[in-house]
């Protein structure tokens, strides 16, 4: 996607910035964006807000 999107990553413990990010749709409609962490490649998931 290009945009740089930060979210919490559980197995580092502490915000990190996401790489390979995509915006997904959630099936009760809300927008969320799904990536990995840059350091330990573990998946992560933001949920966005409704603005």
């Amino acid at each position: 996607m290009g945009d740089k999107h930060e979210g919490y990553c559980v197995k580092c413990k502490a915000k990190r910035e996401m790489v390979d990010t995509a915006v997904v749709e959630m099936k009760n409609g809300r927008k969320a964006v799904k990536g990995s962490c840059s350091v330990c490649k573990t998946g992560m998931y933001k949920i966005l807000g409704k603005g």
